[in-house]
């Protein structure tokens, strides 16, 4: 079964993806994790090329992107599906996507897209703290310190990331909307998009997200 798992920043989407993939018992696939992997080792050619457009501060380009995941698909442990957490992006890449799978028979099952407002995103990701010391990571009202502004684990003084600043995050989920809708149409012209409420907590959304994947057996 492979699922492609959507949804905007502080929506959760890593936390569920690691979720179905326990309960699934197929690979939590996420991009960020494929880009470290592929440039940590320095023998992936990919991961090289892919590198150098990271050292410039320029985004790596959707072919590189596409091999990247082409590569990690034909591992064996994802020969039963995988959950794609920050791939695609485009509707570029989900068409690079659909070929690469059909090539293996295989194809876009479920396409989950957690829905979570606006405001509730901006409260999420500008109350996000980070530790100086050990980058330990708490929130203002879900997750404090027991003493202001210090952490709990080393003591250092807690940061506010620059892209969790409330003007910041709040362009970060319009350019995500931007980006998005014609992925989301693309895949609603092929029955497999599943919006589901992604407020909550983290077992009532997980539920619902089995309710359409179905639970194992």
């Amino acid at each position: 079964m492979d699922i492609v798992l959507l949804g905007p920043p502080g929506a959760g989407k890593g936390t569920q993806a690691r979720r179905l993939s326990q309960t699934l018992k197929i690979p939590h696939v996420s991009t960020g994790d494929i880009l470290r992997e592929a440039i940590g080792d320095g023998k992936s050619p990919l991961g090289r090329e892919a590198q150098e457009y990271i050292r410039r501060g320029e985004l790596v380009p959707d072919g590189v992107m596409v091999d990247l995941v082409e590569e990690r698909l034909r591992r064996k442990d994802a020969a039963q599906g995988v959950i794609l957490d920050g791939f695609p992006r485009t509707q570029a890449q989900a068409e690079a996507l659909s070929t690469l799978l059909k090539r293996q028979g295989r194809s876009v099952e479920h396409v989950l897209l957690l829905d979570v407002d606006v405001e509730e995103l901006t409260q999420r990701l500008s109350g996000r703290r980070v530790c100086k010391g050990c980058g330990a990571v708490y929130h203002v009202n879900f997750n404090p310190t027991k003493e202001s502004g210090k952490c709990d684990r080393c003591g250092a003084a807690l940061i506010q990331r620059e892209d969790d600043r409330e003007e910041v995050v709040r362009e970060r989920l319009k350019v995500y909307e931007r980006q998005t809708q014609p992925l989301i149409q693309f895949y609603k012209e092929r029955s497999v998009l599943h919006p589901i409420q992604g407020q909550g907590t983290v077992e009532e959304i997980f539920d619902r997200l089995l309710k359409i994947v179905g639970r194992p057996h």
